[in-house]
């Protein structure tokens, strides 16, 4: 009887099998991908005693210590013209992106939620919480080549929860949308956001470029306008340059003019083989007239330029990424031990990341 069995539970596994592969041209209506990322970052001024990093950009404030960035798992379901997004995050990266979810508990996990209804092929409506468009960099560690993160992706928005309509017309994408202030996922009675992109890309696909916008009131009524641009530039197979400028203006509530902070990177890539790749980012960031968050960290309004240069090590879908990072101000914001204030800062980070 247990031969039978046995035999039965043998030809119903082998049945399953060849009814799965003569089906494996049908797509599967659910993708679920995911990353992993670590790292480990010391700052050569190691000003342990007074227990600062010398660090002013997201998701790397530590030294000389092993850190978990984010791990990361993301579910994306489509049933004909629909498709919802459940994309959670744990770790620093993922608290840090959702700074102002703090008091929710798991919402500070929740990276992006959103439903989409492709109306036409070429029209497309999305609603919930997603990770803003404006700017080079992303959240998603694996996805940048560099691991530390821009001043301007510090101080730019994270991310948007609201609605927003997407057109495209050939080569031509038009996006725009209602949202609450940024960086928010519920703001009960506070005014909304606009928001904006205009894409293009080049006939032979080498050169992409989008143009962002924000503007609208933010939680405390001041009135925020911001001006992004990106650009990517494919010259080879091997090498490859990014651009990235932004600028956002500040009013602030019952004032009848306000100031603004700027950006403006530069990004070389170059890729000798599959296996190993290069890329050095410099940054000119301006905030002299002290109305972003940076001027809080830092204790005062100034200007940074900063030179991160960064390996990555492909192995499979493992990528190694050995950092150095050079930040120099024109004032004294950094420290030296034990309590001298400098203005330049040196940094190495030796980071891992991993997707699926």
């Amino acid at each position: 009887m247990l031969r039978k069995i046995s035999s039965l539970a043998i030809f119903t596994v082998a049945l399953g099998s060849y009814v799965e592969a003569q089906d494996s041209t049908k797509k599967s209506p659910l993708v679920i991908t995911g990353s992993v990322d670590a790292y480990y970052r010391y700052n050569f001024h190691n000003a342990k005693d007074s227990g600062i990093t010398n660090n002013y950009t997201s998701f790397t404030n530590s030294h000389n210590s092993f850190e978990l960035g984010m791990a990361s798992v993301r579910a994306d379901y489509t049933t004909g013209r629909v498709t919802g997004v459940l994309d959670l995050g744990f770790g620093r990266r993922a608290e840090e992106f959702s700074y102002n979810e703090k008091s929710s508990g798991m919402g500070t996990a929740i990276k992006q939620a959103y439903i989409s209804v492709a109306a036409t092929d070429k029209l497309k409506f999305t609603m919930g919480k997603w990770a803003t468009h404006v700017g080079y960099e992303v959240v998603d560690a694996y996805l940048n080549r560099n691991y530390s993160m821009s001043y301007m992706f510090s101080y730019g928005p994270f991310f948007h929860t609201g609605i927003k309509a997407e057109y495209t017309a050939g080569n031509w994408g038009f996006m725009a949308g209602v949202a609450n202030p940024t960086d928010f996922v519920t703001a009960s009675f506070s005014k909304k956001m606009a928001i904006a992109q205009i894409s293009t890309t080049a006939a032979d696909g080498k050169l992409k470029a989008y143009l962002n916008y924000q503007g609208g009131k933010d939680i405390n009524e001041n009135t925020i306008n911001q001006v992004d641009l990106v650009v990517n530039g494919t010259i080879s197979d091997k090498f490859s340059i990014g651009y990235n400028g932004t600028m956002q203006s500040v009013k602030p509530h019952a004032k009848s003019s306000g100031d603004s902070w700027w950006g403006s990177a530069l990004y070389l890539n170059a890729d000798p083989s599959k296996t190993f790749g290069i890329t050095l980012r410099g940054e000119y960031f301006d905030d002299k007239n002290a109305v972003s968050g940076f001027s809080s960290a830092a204790g005062l309004g100034t200007s940074v330029i900063a030179a991160t240069l960064s390996g990555n090590i492909h192995i499979e879908n493992l990528t190694i990424i050995p950092e150095f990072r050079l930040d120099s101000s024109k004032d004294p914001i950094f420290t030296k031990n034990p309590n001298e204030g400098v203005k330049s800062t040196g940094t190495f980070i030796l980071a891992a990341t991993w997707h699926f």
